[in-house]
């Protein structure tokens, strides 16, 4: 199966320690330590069971992804896979549709970062920070990829440090361990309407405010390719992220709501700073900030990766400009790394000049595509696994648990998902517009391939 695949040409310069490092990091953000305030105003302590679900689904999805990449690595991962599986249309279907969410998502994460900035240097306007950080992480990623694979590393390391670090003083503080600080127990759990507060439809609910939260586990399969071992390397960052995820989203969830009670939670602000403040750390408020600050430049730095490897290899199979393709000496592709800066650029300006229209709608028009991305990953494992095993079963190195039964029941909770964010008023224009850019991408993919199969 490996042999199919032309050689890559980009640089072998990333090692286990970034991979296994970016499995981690990639996907812990803003999301978990400020966007989950609002799903445990939402679910209550039933968050817990929210993420359990949510987190889940992740976890089959990259399990598929692994069992997909292992065999094939390649640049564009599950851009490839799906054009192996389905045809060219779902290839460039897929890749464009996670370029266009990496660029806009880019812009949230830049404004977040500089919004920060500028309340620590106020004489230095917001534009200039968001113009600082682009041109800083441009460089990164411009240089050799060993340069991204340490950037990365530190962050996700500090961001793992302090989960960690949360996750002791947050028992110690349950069990009264901690100067001033007196056992807990279960009463904020059970108590203010009991585990469940507001039913199943409440975890429901809590489900879609942080399943998103997920999204960035992907890049680990892009940047497998780039490493000296691509097929043995995916395996073990696969294999190491998805459980310390789970324990990570889940555990430090546990600690927030037995620690404090969840009726204390307001939406955007961030939960780990309010049990912080409550059990008597110094600082907290800014402690966090810097950790936020850090998960939000991770994740600019992570997306702009990403992007270019996704556009470098949807270019490699005739499906972006041939331009695109030049790589540097050192196996960096600058140009494509320069087109996903200058969307990423373009994406920053609309969300400082129109934040509530403009900018709101590419918001939206990305904020279901994830789904559609898993989704198109679950089909193509369905279809990719029975030819592997017939062609070459010896690079089935890791494989999809269960199949392809845990696959279809993957496929099932993402529909169900949809279904529900299109009966939630706040989520529905997302899947709407989502919809609506999907089959748009779709639209092009239909009549490039009419226009091939004339030629």
């Amino acid at each position: 199966m490996h042999d199919s695949l032309p050689a890559e040409p980009l640089s072998h310069g990333l090692k286990q320690r970034h991979l296994t490092m970016l499995g981690l990091g990639g996907v812990i953000g803003a999301g978990l330590f400020v966007g989950s305030g609002a799903g445990i105003a939402v679910a209550g302590p039933g968050i817990v069971v929210s993420y359990l679900i949510a987190g889940a689904i992740a976890m089959l999805v990259m399990r598929m992804l692994g069992e997909m990449s292992s065999a094939m690595p390649a640049s564009g991962s599950f851009s490839v896979h799906a054009e192996r599986a389905l045809g060219r249309w779902a290839g460039f279907s897929v890749g464009w549709l996670y370029w266009f969410l990496l660029v806009v998502v880019l812009a949230v994460e830049a404004t977040g970062a500089a919004k920060i900035a500028n309340g620590w240097a106020p004489g230095v306007p917001q534009w200039a920070w968001v113009l600082i950080f682009m041109v800083v992480f441009t460089g990164a990623n411009l240089a050799a990829v060993k340069n991204f694979g340490e950037f990365e590393f530190w962050f996700a390391a500090l961001k793992i440090f302090a989960i960690v670090t949360f996750l002791v003083l947050g028992l110690l503080a349950i069990f009264g361990v901690l100067p001033d600080t007196s056992a807990v127990g279960l009463s904020n759990l059970t108590g203010q309407g009991g585990f469940l507060p507001a039913g199943w439809s409440g975890v429901v609910s809590g489900v879609l405010a942080v399943i998103f939260a997920f999204g960035g586990l992907e890049v680990v399969t892009i940047a497998a390719a780039e490493s000296d071992d691509p097929a043995r390397a995916v395996g073990r960052a696969v294999r190491s992220a998805v459980w310390r995820i789970l324990f990570f989203y889940v555990g430090s969830m546990l600690v927030i709501v037995t620690l404090l009670p969840w009726t204390s939670m307001k939406p955007g602000q961030s939960p780990y700073v309010a049990v912080l403040d409550a059990i008597g750390i110094p600082y907290a408020g800014q402690i966090m900030n810097i950790v936020v600050f850090v998960a939000l430049l991770s994740a600019l730095n992570a997306n702009l990766y990403g992007s270019s490897r996704m556009v470098f290899s949807l270019a490699e199979r005739g499906e972006a400009p041939g331009g695109l393709l030049k790589v540097s000496g050192g196996g960096v592709p600058r140009r494509a790394v320069l087109a996903s800066v200058a969307f990423g650029f373009i994406s920053v300006l609309l969300n400082l000049k129109w934040p509530d229209s403009v900018f709101l709608y590419m918001l939206n028009a990305v904020g279901a595509v994830l789904l559609f991305v898993w989704a198109l990953i679950a089909v193509s494992q369905l279809r990719l696994r029975r030819r592997i095993e017939r062609e070459a079963p010896e690079t089935l190195t890791l494989k999809m648990w269960a199949f392809p039964y845990l696959t279809w029941a993957a496929l099932a909770a993402m529909a169900a998902v949809l279904v529900l964010m299109l009966f939630d008023d706040s989520a529905r224009p997302q899947v709407l517009w989502s919809a609506g850019a999907t089959a748009a991408v779709l639209l092009v993919a239909g009549v490039r391939e009419l226009r091939t199969r004339r030629v």
